[in-house]
């Protein structure tokens, strides 16, 4: 059986529908959505991002003296060797982070690809829009705001799918709040569902398509 058409309006900067477009209905419209390997992808990129340098002082790293407290015997008080004991305060750190841990993960390349299907899918007619174009003819913050209130992405978080050669857009979008901006082919699953809307041009949305079929 014929998989279902998925259409969807296509804007103007402005908020003018110019038009509509198909999407693929494998990569927008999948039927396999599997929320535990969205799930893991999520927790991939978040372990991924961190940069892990916590980093405590062991006992021997301690900057002190290693004279005795008070004798062994004889004063009524607990045994104690130095002031860099670990049961003194400011001592040393038991098994505490040491700055080489390490905390990737990783994800095979099909269930990644499964888990943007699946996120991008629940995005559609839920805060997927198409623009025509995403070029602009000047560089500007506020001219930029303006189309984004346009779009519908006032007070929401937006995350725009640029072409890396794009300098007026970067440069227009990436002093605003609540903006993200990421290539075509770089787009992570956590990213679609942290924004609120998917702002993305025709001719970037058919690079999406190629590397998610």
């Amino acid at each position: 059986m014929a998989e279902k058409k998925i259409s969807v309006a296509v804007v103007n900067l402005s908020g003018e529908e110019v038009g509509k477009i198909d999407l693929n209905p494998t990569v927008f419209g999948a039927k396999d959505v599997n929320p535990q390997v969205v799930k893991d992808a999520v927790t991939v990129y978040l372990a991924n991002r961190r940069q892990a340098t916590a980093k405590t002082k062991k006992r021997h790293e301690i900057h002190g003296t290693n004279r005795k407290p008070w004798r062994q015997k004889g004063t009524g008080r607990a045994r104690s060797g130095d002031c860099k004991s670990p049961i003194w305060v400011g001592g040393g750190t038991v098994f505490g982070p040491d700055g080489t841990q390490n905390y990737k993960l990783a994800q095979n390349k099909k269930a990644h690809k499964l888990a943007l299907r699946s996120v991008l899918t629940e995005k559609v007619g839920n805060g997927l829009i198409v623009v025509d174009s995403l070029d602009l003819s000047a560089i500007s913050t506020k001219a930029f705001a303006g189309n984004l209130k346009a779009l519908g992405g006032e007070g929401k978080k937006n995350l725009i799918v640029v072409n890396g050669e794009n300098d007026k857009l970067i440069l227009s979008a990436r002093g605003i709040e609540n903006v993200g901006l990421v290539e075509s082919d770089n787009i992570a699953v956590y990213d679609v569902l942290h924004f609120d809307n998917v702002i993305v041009s025709k001719e970037d949305i058919k690079k999406i398509e190629e590397a998610l079929q």
